[in-house]
């Protein structure tokens, strides 16, 4: 296994021409061990789509659209991957997770597109909560909705419940 990457989108939902999707607006990477991380804002999106509340708790604090985080989506899918696949097949974690890995199988076009190495499915982090108890987790951060900080925020909640992941497993499996 490579290594354990906690990740978070934002997006606007759009029913538009007779189907529903998700278009990107921004992407937060950490790694387990925090010292990798990566963040990136489209410069693609259509903020035309965005409801109010995605106005106000995610466009409402992006970047100035100068800052370097602002790329196309072609130049954030190369960078994504090569982050997620530099030390092996990585393992994807997020809060709610499944939404997060349709955007992100999005910017490969299918997911059939996205590269071998790439899983093709995100662990839910929320499930793993539901799976332990519900252990008090850390607060939101004040910038919550902001990608990276929800991708560290993520990786907060994970070293409350690896632990706990660990005893569970210990406890359904005592012959391990």
């Amino acid at each position: 296994m490579g290594t354990r990457f906690f990740y978070d989108t934002e997006f606007i939902e759009r029913a538009d021409t007779g189907h529903h999707w998700l278009d990107l607006v921004s992407v937060g990477i950490v790694s387990e061990d925090g010292t990798q991380r990566y963040y990136a804002v489209s410069t693609e999106f259509d903020p035309s789509w965005a409801v109010p509340w995605v106005r106000r708790n995610v466009l409402d604090q992006l970047p100035s659209p100068s800052d370097e985080a602002w790329k196309p989506r072609a130049r954030i899918r190369d960078e994504v991957a090569a982050l997620l696949t530099a030390g092996g097949a990585p393992e994807l974690w997020a809060w709610y997770g499944a939404y997060d890995h349709v955007v992100l199988c999005q910017l490969f076009g299918t997911m059939t597109a996205l590269p071998a190495q790439l899983p093709r499915f995100t662990r839910d982090l929320r499930q793993l909560w539901e799976e332990v108890g519900r252990p008090v987790l850390p607060a939101p951060p004040p910038n919550a909705h902001d990608a990276l900080a929800d991708a560290l925020h993520n990786l907060a909640r994970w070293r409350v419940l690896a632990p706990l992941r660990a005893q569970v497993a210990a406890v359904s499996n005592p012959s391990r």
